[in-house]
């Protein structure tokens, strides 16, 4: 499994982790970011994973994964058993965010944290004009039947990080495709639509 087989977010977030170290992947899906550090950056490391078919193919990757619902904490991992602890696309799928968090912090030395941007230009216009929860590309689902429990914004999450005293080492935005570009970086929180965090503990 090569890394032109990433996704463009998790590609960003290979090129963050350094060659050997150790890797806990949480809502890893199928296994592809772990064995893609694998193979190319003599990583080694856990994934945890609730869906079974993702586990399956984990599991078909080589992938040491661990069925577990991430709300429950990371209790069977000691303080900085890892590295870096990523967790991509899956945090506002949380109940407790804020505690997930506390927990990457506690098991991993540096993490990253990546998740859709509610504060876009685009969800405030379609709930502003439709009076409706927004749509768009990186946000599909209807409110009904989205995965997304909480969902926020750049601020948001930067302020939660000050609650919860965590240094954002640096931050990239992207669109829905996953480009970069000067005015993304110039407003966050207005015109990127996926944020990607790397975050550790002071």
């Amino acid at each position: 499994m090569s890394a032109m087989t990433l996704r463009p977010d998790l590609s960003i977030i290979s090129d963050w982790i350094q060659p050997g170290s150790r890797v806990l992947d949480l809502g890893c899906g199928d296994g592809t970011l772990l064995a893609q550090l694998r193979e190319t950056k003599e990583v080694s490391g856990y994934g945890i994973e609730y869906d079974i078919d993702n586990i399956n193919a984990c599991i078909q990757h080589g992938i040491n994964v661990i069925h577990r619902n991430l709300d429950k904490g990371l209790a069977e991992f000691g303080n900085d058993s890892f590295d870096y602890v990523i967790m991509s696309q899956t945090i506002q799928a949380m109940h407790y965010p804020d505690r997930v968090l506390v927990e990457m912090l506690r098991v991993g030395r540096d993490c990253v944290v990546t998740f859709p941007n509610a504060g876009h230009w685009a969800a405030r216009l379609h709930l502003a004009l439709k009076g409706r929860m927004p749509q768009s590309k990186a946000l599909p689902h209807e409110w009904y039947n989205t995965p997304n429990l909480h969902l926020c914004s750049v601020v948001d999450f930067e302020s939660l990080c000050h609650q919860l005293g965590i240094v954002i080492v640096s931050r990239t935005m992207v669109d829905y495709r996953y480009n970069q570009n000067i005015l993304l970086r110039a407003l966050p929180n207005l015109l990127g639509e996926i944020a990607i965090y790397h975050i550790r503990k002071k």
